[in-house]
């Protein structure tokens, strides 16, 4: 890529990762056509995933964890009869069961067994890391890791067609789970074996109803100048919309930004604030009241 000038920039991009490109070279390729001093990713998306990668650039950094505790949507393929070393159709495959012949009933029957709470083992091609090392480097050196168990929730998990050896599936699911694991689980649970041959995040939480852009649709606007760009960014706010929103008089958002603490008579908890400006309310950060005494817990910087 072309040396360029890169400028300050704040807001939230909801990117339509393509199929076969990394989280990371997306998020750069990204950065470089926003011209953006300093951006980063919520979550990476295996590069046979597709779908929604949010993007924040300069302070939206700063909310960025909590795109990654938010709860994530996808579409997915299991294919049966075969399981793969990733999980996925990148992996080596090992036949299972020639001839599966699975009905919607059978897969029903299964998939019951994984909604709600359930108790998952991260696969060894994942970011996660052991003693600083990430475990699909482990992986690829042939390492086999024991990983522990972790609780993740399942708010949905449909059926939406089937074939004698696939199954299109709709996931709601909590941070850290895997779709891969999920895939694999239910192959044994049906005796058969299964791997991931398609998977699209749909939507994080709370852009649930936010259009995606796709890296065609920016190196096209790109040609237009920044503002056309610029246009497409989402405030950072948009990220904390599961938090209430205080409203602070200069003289108390000064004190806030200053490390002091309000007295506020409200409810304990986290709150998006917002301080009073000559013209509108200009989003100042997080603060999270305890005791009644509100503090600041994450400021931004404009």
């Amino acid at each position: 890529m072309a040396k360029r000038n890169f400028r300050k920039l704040d807001g939230i991009l909801l990117l339509d990762k393509p199929f076969g490109l990394s989280s990371n070279k997306a998020l750069q390729e990204a950065r470089f056509l926003f011209a953006a001093e300093k951006a980063g990713h919520t979550g990476s998306l295996d590069p046979l995933a597709s779908g929604m990668l949010p993007i924040c650039f300069g302070e939206a950094t700063k909310v960025s964890g909590f795109l990654l505790d938010a709860d994530k949507h996808y579409l997915t393929t299991a294919r049966f009869g075969y399981t793969s070393s990733t999980g996925d159709d990148e992996g080596e495959k090992r036949l299972i069961h020639a001839d599966p012949q699975l009905t919607a009933e059978t897969i029903e029957a299964a998939l019951a067994q994984f909604r709600g709470e359930i108790q998952q083992v991260p696969p060894m091609y994942s970011a996660l890391k052991k003693d600083g090392q990430p475990l699909y480097k482990l992986a690829r050196q042939g390492l086999e890791i024991e990983r522990p168990a972790r609780t993740v929730q399942i708010h949905e998990l449909t059926l939406q067609a089937c074939t004698a050896d696939s199954a299109s599936l709709v996931v709601h699911c909590s941070k850290g789970t895997y779709i891969r694991s999920l895939v694999e689980d239910l192959g044994k649970v049906l005796g058969v074996g299964a791997y991931v041959t398609m998977l699209r995040r749909t939507w994080v939480a709370p852009f649930m109803a936010e259009p995606m852009y796709r890296l065609a649709d920016l190196h096209n606007l790109a040609q237009q100048g920044s503002p056309a760009l610029d246009q497409l960014l989402l405030p950072l706010d948009h990220a904390l919309t599961h938090f209430p929103a205080l409203n602070l008089t200069a003289a108390q958002a000064q004190l806030i930004q200053q490390g002091q603490k309000l007295r506020l008579e409200l409810k304990a908890g986290l709150y998006r604030l917002y301080k009073q400006t000559a013209t509108h309310l200009l989003f100042i950060g997080l603060g999270e009241l305890n005791d009644q005494q509100l503090k600041a817990k994450r400021l931004l910087a404009y």
